[in-house]
């Protein structure tokens, strides 16, 4: 199996969103082999399909300096916060070839966040019954609906599947400006605490090393040979099919 990925650099999310559908579009009709996205997002707040104006704080609304656009999307989850700083992952693939269902295609992502960590000396865990990763706390609890698990989550992950194809991913904490997430009510959990991977060792790897690293953690669990392909290329791709399905 083939995975074409490419480090797109900064780019604005609603853009980015549009540039996904392209792709999924393409994915659907067996036009392109499995596609993965390595970029940043612009300061963005994003409601999942679970999300709400309520997890705006007050303050972030009212604010007269420079607001932090709200976004809705197709995602699942609640919301949550991109921005510079924080690698995201848009892996467009096919799970229904790959016989992976949506449940085991999540605890996946959260395994590739948690094997890049482990090669970077941050030890990572799973929450019973949430989604993402967290550091710190006691691996394997088990909160209540809306609760904070005790601990720091430095990974989000949110999905959509349509007609067996992924398409939206996984959000891991580099060098984020964490400050930010005080303004929301960060996956639907009140005073949950975020962290990242420079908080917890004092430094960093670039964004783009991190997100070639998980690339290589994905494609070697999922069997892939990747290429590294430029960013510029998928840019083409996107313009073929917009091309196609106007």
């Amino acid at each position: 199996m083939s995975l074409r990925a490419a480090w797109m650099g900064r780019v604005a999310y609603t853009q980015g969103y549009e540039l996904q559908q392209r792709l999924l579009e393409l994915r659907k009709s067996d036009l392109i082999d499995d596609i993965l996205l390595l970029l940043e997002h612009d300061p963005v707040f994003t409601h999942g399909r679970r999300g709400t104006d309520a997890h705006i704080l007050e303050d972030q609304v009212q604010s007269t300096s420079s607001p932090v656009p709200v976004i809705e999307t197709d995602r699942g989850g609640e919301t949550t916060y991109h921005g510079p700083g924080q690698l995201v992952i848009y892996p467009i693939i096919s799970i229904r070839q790959l016989n992976i269902g949506p449940v085991a295609y999540v605890r996946l992502l959260e395994e590739v966040t948690l094997q890049l960590l482990s090669d970077h000396g941050i030890c990572g865990h799973r929450v019973v019954g949430k989604t993402g990763v967290w550091v710190g706390g006691e691996p394997g609890d088990k909160v209540a609906e809306g609760e904070a698990p005790l601990g720091r989550k430095i990974a989000a992950i949110g999905v959509r599947i349509s007609g067996g194809i992924a398409m939206h991913g996984t959000a891991l904490n580099v060098t984020t400006d964490t400050s930010i997430f005080n303004d929301i009510v960060p996956c639907g959990m009140p005073g949950l605490e975020v962290t990242s991977m420079e908080i917890e060792r004092g430094h960093a790897p670039s964004i783009e090393e991190v997100g070639w690293h998980w690339a290589d953690t994905f494609a070697d669990i999922l069997g892939y040979e990747m290429v590294q392909i430029n960013g510029s290329e998928i840019w083409a791709l996107r313009n073929e099919a917009a091309a196609e399905f106007v």
